[in-house]
């Protein structure tokens, strides 16, 4: 890895990798960080070019991302965690079960998509746009570069095909909103599609482990304990 990734640990345990959404940081995990270090060594990433971590010079894609959780894992000589990805991090946490299922141990999925259109048309249609109009001044303002760069993200990522997910036997929560950004029924796809999974479904919208988090946190718990 070309760059050092910033981090959260508190407890002891099983370790519990936490990845955080597009644009944020694993300060999004507040009150998961408290609740679930009584009894896991959790561990809050701050994504490549996110939070405190640095961009470096590699591609700035979900697949990127999951190698450098790779990566992370093998220099922390973590052999196996369990993983809640929320959003992008969801995303991120896919792909990199996808090619490592053995380092994963339970998989927390909060608010995943598979493609584009997975989204909602309402949140989507401002994220597609506002990336076609950064990218039009990409080469001309290191800001615009970066707006680009992270819309990218939703707008060409992750592109996971359904039938992909049957590869994947880890025991899986997949957990959403009640008005969550993601369509019900791609979340009822992907759920479908995992041959070891249950489906929650919390009250909120796309931020319910920061917005319900004693609901979300009670249902995550729930599951890891099984």
């Amino acid at each position: 890895m070309d760059i050092q990734l910033n981090y959260i640990e508190k407890g002891e345990g099983e370790p519990l990798i936490l990845l955080h959404g597009n644009g944020e940081s694993s300060e999004y995990f507040c009150a998961q960080i408290e609740y679930f270090s009584e009894k896991y060594r959790v561990i809050a990433l701050d994504t490549r070019g996110h939070g405190a971590s640095p961009r470096g010079k590699c591609s700035f894609t979900i697949r990127r991302f999951s190698e450098d959780l790779h990566d992370f894992m093998d220099e922390k000589n973590i052999k196996k965690a369990h993983i809640l990805g929320f959003s992008d991090g969801a995303n991120i946490a896919l792909r990199f079960v996808l090619k490592y299922p053995e380092m994963a141990d339970k998989l927390i999925l909060n608010g995943a998509n598979l493609f584009p259109a997975g989204v909602k048309a309402s949140v989507q249609m401002p994220i597609t746009l506002g990336y076609r109009f950064a990218s039009l001044f990409a080469g001309k303002s290191d800001k615009a570069r970066k707006n680009a760069e992270m819309l990218g993200l939703m707008v060409n990522d992750p592109n996971i095909a359904p039938e992909e997910l049957r590869a994947i036997k880890n025991p899986t929560l997949v957990i959403v909103g009640t008005h969550d950004m993601i369509k019900d029924s791609h979340t009822r796809l992907i759920h479908e599609n995992l041959p070891n999974s249950e489906l929650a479904v919390i009250a909120g919208d796309h931020f319910i482990a920061n917005k319900n988090p004693e609901a979300f946190n009670r249902r995550v718990a729930a599951f890891l304990e099984k």
